[in-house]
């Protein structure tokens, strides 16, 4: 096809308002390390749903174009241009990619850790006025920098599963990496009952938990949570003492050996302290928003807690996760996260749906015709 010089896209200007559609330019040479794709699938992530709503925010950040879970195929390369094995990248290659990095900071040469690099950089942070322009998922075409890291993706995993590994998947598994993994037949409660979540949930059941609680809300969404493996679940609408008294009584008093953080509420942290066992793990994921409600470290002593962190994941992550679908591909319905593709235009009305729980993982096809 012949190479596009611009691109049409839906752009946020204003948190909590519409997305304006908007024609932004794309560069006119490929950078060596680059390349150009069309996007075929964009899936919105809790991420993007707090950036609309102004819950993540910065000064200057704004115009700029929302998602970084998407799926593409390749239409022109800058020279040299490989992924993430070293294998040469070519038009009509189907791809995702993960943030960008600067492999030579500390971060990245002596932890060897990708999500430590001090220049990371995710294409939704990118302002639509100033170039590149176009490097996010909201868009027909988004311009791929040579820092990012490209994965070429087998035909085998959709393009909503592969386009969920790029953010939501590997987020997960690598939080339960950090927390040293699931022993079989131990407890685990899942915070949180949105995509992160839900996968969680799966996650936890596949690698043998006895128990997997799901605590979260609304019902609908605590249905299919049992869908994906959970054996109990918590309502949140009782408070923070109810949910907590109802995991201890389904773990009969012991508490949870593993308790992952995917919702990021105020009183994640109490509650999560107060679910765990004696000399359990706490996983802290979604925690990104404001100071949680305060509790005393003396609890975390006592019962000789382990507490992690873990931040979004790499392109190790990225990989496993694609591994991941392709080895459970029939074990859950993953389809059922996601709602039916739509347009760019109809990408303002997903993104509220989300913000009020009514779709847990909206989908974005920037080839489908808008509405008449």
């Amino acid at each position: 096809m012949t190479i596009p010089t611009s691109t049409r896209a839906a752009v946020l200007t204003a948190h909590g308002q519409p997305l304006e559609l908007q024609e932004l330019p794309l560069p006119a040479e490929i950078e060596p390390g680059a390349a150009l794709v069309r996007i075929t699938c964009t899936t919105l992530c809790g991420t993007d749903i707090e950036i609309w709503a102004g819950k993540m925010s910065f000064p200057g950040m704004l115009p700029m174009m929302l998602g970084h879970e998407m799926v593409g195929e390749v239409i022109a390369v800058g020279a040299g241009t490989v992924d993430a094995l070293g294998e040469p990248l070519r038009p009509g290659d189907r791809i995702g990619w993960s943030e960008s990095v600067c492999g030579e900071c500390f971060g990245c040469t002596v932890l060897r850790q990708p999500v430590a690099c001090t220049a990371r950089g995710y294409g939704f942070l990118q302002r639509t006025d100033a170039p590149p322009y176009a490097t996010a998922g909201l868009a027909e075409f988004a311009y791929v920098t040579p820092g990012a890291q490209k994965l070429r993706l087998p035909a085998e995993v959709k393009d909503t599963w592969a386009s969920a590994a790029g953010c939501a998947a590997k987020t997960v598994l690598r939080a339960f990496d950090r927390a040293g993994g699931v022993r079989p037949g131990s407890r685990v409660v899942v915070q949180g009952s949105g995509a992160l979540g839900l996968f969680a949930t799966a996650v936890a059941s596949i690698s043998g938990a006895a128990q997997v609680i799901t605590v979260g809300a609304p019902p609908a969404r605590l249905d299919l949570a049992r869908r994906f493996g959970a054996t109990h679940t918590v309502d949140i609408s009782g408070g923070s003492e109810a949910t907590i008294a109802r995991v201890q009584d389904l773990t009969s008093g012991m508490g949870a050996d593993l308790v992952l953080d995917f919702a990021g509420a105020p009183g994640i942290g109490p509650e999560a302290v107060g679910m765990a066992a004696q000399r359990g793990t706490i996983a802290i994921v979604g925690s990104t928003g404001p100071a949680g409600d305060p509790f005393p470290l003396s609890a975390i002593m006592g019962k000789e807690l382990t507490v992690v962190g873990s931040l979004n994941g790499d392109i190790a992550d990225y990989f496993r996760s694609i591994e991941f679908f392709r080895a459970f591909a029939d074990r859950f319905p993953w389809d059922e996260l996601f709602s039916a593709p739509c347009s760019l235009a109809e990408a303002s009305d997903r993104i509220a749906n989300m913000h009020e729980l009514r779709e847990v993982k909206a989908v974005i096809d920037p080839r489908l015709p808008f509405a008449a």
